[in-house]
Parts: structure tokens; sequence; C-alpha cells
């Protein structure tokens, strides 16, 4: 059996992917299993992407990282599901990251 993409899936096989990796997640970190932990946690960051409409990410708008309090960053440019750009403060290198991670920079919209 091939797997599908992420691409390919319904948001309900999305939510139902998300929800799976989220248990293994929480399994592998309850045996303190880190590095599974964090793989299926980026797996189901990735899924949680696929979820999202790339239009709703502004180029040049400024958004909070998810799970990084005080840290924002600035879109430069979309790729797929990755939002290119900087954070503010620090070194000025830029990276990528997944668009289900960028939250408005408005709190409760």
């Amino acid at each position: 059996m091939t797997e599908k993409s992420y691409a390919d899936m319904t948001e309900q096989e999305l939510r139902e992917e998300i929800a799976k990796l989220k248990e293994k997640a929480r399994k592998a970190e309850q045996l303190g299993i880190v590095n599974e932990y964090a793989v299926y946690e980026r797996k189901a960051t990735m899924a949680a992407a696929y979820l999202i409409d790339p239009d709703t990410i502004v180029k040049g708008e400024m958004y909070r990282i998810d799970g990084a309090p005080g840290e924002f960053f600035k879109v430069e440019y979309l790729k797929g599901r990755f939002a290119w750009g900087y954070r503010l403060g620090g070194e000025r290198y830029e990276e990528a990251l997944p668009i289900s991670i960028l939250l408005p920079m408005k709190v409760g919209k």
C-alpha cells in the first residue's frame, strides 16, 4: 500500500493523520524517545500546513511563531507550504517555516 501524500489527502484525512501523529508523539514522549517524538511532531506540523490556504499568508507581513512566544517572523515569499523569511532580532538568516506555525499578529483574530 502506498501512502498518500498530504497534498492528496482530504481535510478529513489530514485531520485523522494529524491525530494519529499526535498520539504517536505522545506515546514516544511517555517512553522518553525524544527523537521519535520530534519526528512525529514535525510530521503533524507539516500535515497541518495542508489545512491552511497559502493565500492567507501575506508576503511582507509579520507573524507570531506558534510555540515560540515573543518571536516574530517576517514573510518574504512562499514556496509550497513553507513561508521563507527572517525572524526579528538576532542573526538575519533566511529560513523556511511551515505555514501551520505562523499566527496572526493580532491575538484573538
